[in-house]
């Protein structure tokens, strides 16, 4: 156990000698862990680091009180199972490191985490290495928090509610088991790194593109076969890691196709014929929909499409050395996509439009790592 970061401690009486570490249970362990801190308190500290042991209770009572000024706190590798109500009592922590321990079943984290003053001043979180089944719903209330690390758990998903930490700069949730990724991720507008690689994810959602804050994104080991065409918009991002999936290798398309409904085909009339409205003629969920439109990709078409499209998959060169497969989303089977002929020629490459488009993702992709 190191402390670090003040003046002179204030002067204490001897303590008594600890006992002898060998052998020592774990309540042994956590008492021993006590008076060493209480023999160590200094108002002055604002970083503590315990040496790995096997505790097994919370953090010791009174923490709060022996190191008031504490901001930085690393109980990593301590073997904790709980940290415990005495967390709450340190409102300037900025910094919790608790990575490989024991974390993870009922009672891990305190109660009242998103409510205490600690939910306002906490910044980083790691908790890798732990055995957290799910993203734990209290930190949802960390509102201030702008690093969180949840690798090496053994998390499934990733909640929807993930959208509240509007602060959130870098997400760490690499080596678990996740599926799936939740369109409301995008709803984090100063997230920067996003780590989601070694998991078990098939697809992108399109909705990533609305990360216009992100710089690096890590997807590599997962299940990826092709990559959503609007990852393109992500004008900032210098690092895309897409090594060890399986993206396809040659051109693929999928036709599968649902006619459209006859709202879709009135909202298509209004609006590739430019047929003027006013909110006021309309009832308010026709101008919502109305408002939901996308736009065909192909230039030659000019359509639309709310619900029903025709998936197709697009390469593009990325840097003059990757080709990554691209979702594109065409408004029917009938419109012929800019890219066709990459289909019906194996010698023949990317018309001059995509060229103009791997040229601009060449410029945007400073760096593309795939191997």
């Amino acid at each position: 156990m190191a402390a670090a970061g003040g003046a002179a401690q204030e002067p204490q009486a001897e303590p008594e000698p600890p006992p002898q570490r060998r052998g020592l249970a774990e309540g042994d362990e956590t008492a021993e862990l006590a008076a060493e801190l209480a023999a160590r308190r200094s108002a002055e500290t604002r970083q503590l680091v315990l040496s790995p042991r096997r505790l097994s209770g919370p953090l010791p009572a009174g923490l709060s009180q022996w190191f008031p000024a504490l901001e930085v706190l690393d109980v990593s590798g301590t073997g904790l199972a709980e940290l415990g109500a005495e967390l709450l009592a340190l409102p300037r922590l900025h910094t919790l490191l608790a990575k490989n321990n024991r974390l993870g079943g009922p009672g891990s984290l305190p109660k009242g985490l998103g409510q205490a003053a600690l939910s306002r001043s906490l910044r980083v979180l790691n908790l890798s290495g732990n055995r957290f089944p799910e993203v734990p719903p209290s930190l949802f209330g960390l509102r201030g928090l702008r690093s969180l690390s949840l690798g090496g758990n053994r998390l499934h998903g990733i909640p929807p509610d993930i959208q509240e930490l509007r602060s959130l700069e870098f997400l760490y949730l690499g080596g678990n088991f996740i599926t799936s990724i939740p369109p409301e991720l995008a709803n984090l507008p100063s997230l920067s790194y996003l780590v989601l690689c070694d998991n078990k994810i098939q697809s992108i959602p399109p909705q990533l593109a609305q990360l216009h804050s992100l710089r690096s994104l890590s997807l590599h080991n997962n299940l990826l076969t092709y990559l959503p065409r609007e990852i393109l918009n992500l004008v900032h991002l210098e690092e895309l890691s897409l090594r060890g999936n399986p993206l396809v290798v040659r051109f693929v398309r999928d036709l599968t196709y649902n006619p459209p409904s006859l709202l879709e085909l009135a909202g298509r009339t209004i609006k590739t014929r430019n047929v003027a409205y006013a909110p006021s003629d309309l009832p308010e969920n026709l101008v919502r929909y109305l408002s939901l439109a996308s736009n065909c990709p192909n230039p030659k078409c000019g359509g639309v499409y709310f619900d029903s499209c025709v998936r197709q998959i697009k390469f593009v060169d990325f840097c003059g050395k990757y080709r990554l497969p691209l979702m594109h989303y065409l408004c029917s089977p009938e419109c012929s996509s800019p890219c066709s002929s990459a289909s019906q020629s194996s010698t023949s490459q990317s018309e001059s439009d995509s060229e103009d488009e791997a040229s601009v993702a060449a410029r945007r992709m400073q760096k593309v790592l795939l191997g």
